[in-house]
């Protein structure tokens, strides 16, 4: 008697190497039903923004090319999850259904709901630890409690993590004796209307070929100088691997076990491997804060900032949005987003600082930009990131820590090469004056050809009045919190 087919119900895990849930599926010998149903309503108010789904469908796409290789395919859906999935089921004979957890707070309600609709059918259902290196419900700190500061949790993480080789992609998947309905990629309507995401294909490949090519060139081209590099908008010093973590185009133990790996072969590579991989395990304290806090994507983790006096400035916001606030660094990063779907690190926490600080712009509002216009758009990263600079999250920068653009992009971009390919108009602007032009006399503006307020705007605010309404608004917050009772 020929095993029983089993449904594989893909999410953010769009791979087939290193996927415990499809591993789990193909060792069990019967036909196995990959399975994509896009659901934006069941995210729980935060449906995929419009650079999120320009990569879901490249990399949907990509998926069905690599199963079709192996003899399968990929089953695409729409619409309510438990019923697609129990149709899906009835229709190929499935006799169980697997999947790799994920840990918003939505999808863990969605996980809920199906698993309850598969066992009132009699559908076994089985649930994998794929997108994570450790489950969040059992990595505590001696109290029992969650961790809220990084440095024990790190810790922690390295003392329970020895990660095994990552399985194989399958060679070939039994195919059932006839695949059920599938909807076309193209009807989902995962691509704008407007092609204003030209740019995108020329910056990246999504798919696990491309996020598997993307750690080679990591590994072979920037791991080493990474302690010191991973600072710099201006050089190739980052892996750039955000997007294809976040689709689970590859895993973060795929990662891991690679980085291990080169350290191995060559041991003077450990300082350099253990930097990155403190930045692996920042993801992991993301999602792990997340499945334990999980209102933070609006709400303060740090309730007394719910009383912190934001600013009304819809106009600086959006001069914010659209590179113009007069600073070249955050300029040069929030034009870069709109062209690549992607930010420098370190420039992404510049362009926040100046934003909830000099700005006193409500993190909210910065973080709903981003999650519209990164394609790394991940609701755990985008939260803790957000609410580390704004002052209310976990393991927070303290609220006298403002980023100075000017003097950051002078440390970060010491020539000004990373602003002069995203802030053309100040290309000819000598390396001195390019991060603080207002400042430069006029014989530098005009051997520039640039002319102040018209060519490219003054700063939204005084560097240093911007900080010291700052420092302001949170030392009324402390008073405040001092004088209740």
């Amino acid at each position: 008697m020929p095993a029983p087919t089993a449904i594989v119900w893909l999410r953010q895990d769009l791979r087939l190497a290193g996927n415990p849930a499809l591993r789990a599926a193909a060792e069990a010998g019967g036909a196995v039903v990959p399975v994509v149903v896009w659901s934006p309503g069941e995210e729980g108010g935060w449906a995929p923004g419009a650079a999120s789904r320009w990569w879901l469908h490249q990399s949907l796409a990509a998926l069905d090319d690599t199963l079709r290789e192996r003899g399968s395919r990929l089953v695409l859906r729409r619409g309510d999850v438990p019923a697609a999935l129990v149709e899906i089921a009835a229709a190929t004979g499935a006799a169980a259904a697997y999947w790799n957890d994920r840990w918003e707070p939505a999808a863990r309600e969605q996980e809920r709901a199906v698993a309850a609709a598969l066992a009132e059918r009699g559908i076994a259902a089985g649930r994998f630890g794929g997108s994570l290196l450790a489950d969040p419900r059992a990595l505590r700190n001696r109290q029992g409690r969650p961790y809220r500061v990084f440095t024990p949790f790190w810790k922690a993480l390295q003392a329970e993590l020895e990660p095994p080789a990552p399985p194989a992609a399958p060679r070939r998947l039994a195919p059932p004796p006839r695949w059920p309905r599938s909807e076309a990629l193209a009807d989902l309507g995962l691509l704008p209307d407007v092609d204003w995401a030209g740019g995108f294909g020329e910056a990246w490949q999504p798919g696990e070929a491309g996020a598997a090519r993307r750690l080679r060139r990591f590994l072979d081209r920037a791991l080493a100088a990474y302690p010191v590099d991973r600072d710099r908008p201006d050089v190739e010093g980052v892996s750039r691997l955000s997007p294809h973590l976040h689709f689970g185009e590859i895993g973060p133990a795929q990662v891991w076990y690679a980085v291990h790996r080169r350290t191995v072969a060559d041991p003077s590579l450990a300082p350099a491997a253990e930097a990155f991989l403190r930045q692996l395990a920042w993801r992991e304290f993301a999602h792990h804060l997340l499945a334990h806090f999980p209102s933070t994507p609006e709400d303060n983790l740090d309730a007394r900032f719910d009383r912190f006096p934001w600013r009304r400035a819809p106009r600086d916001r959006e001069a914010w949005r659209r590179g113009r606030t007069g600073f070249p660094i955050v300029d040069a990063g929030l034009r870069q987003l709109w062209a690549t779907g992607w930010m420098h690190n370190r420039v992404r926490m510049i362009t926040a600082s100046l934003l909830v600080k000099h700005l006193l712009l409500d993190w909210r509002g910065g973080a709903a930009w981003f999650w519209d216009t990164l394609v790394d758009a991940d609701l755990a990263n985008n939260t803790l990131g957000w609410q580390w600079v704004a002052g209310c999250g976990a393991d927070a920068a303290p609220y006298f820590r403002v980023f100075n653009p000017v003097r950051q992009g002078q440390r970060f971009d010491p020539e000004g090469a990373y602003v002069r390919r995203w802030v053309p108009e100040l290309a000819a602007l000598p390396a001195r004056w390019i991060h603080a032009p207002w400042q430069a006399p006029p014989e530098a503006l005009a051997g520039a050809g640039l002319r102040l307020g018209r060519d490219y705007p003054r700063p939204l605010v005084d560097p240093d009045v911007g900080r010291r309404r700052a420092l302001d608004a949170h030392g009324r917050l402390r008073a405040a919190e001092r004088s209740t009772p």
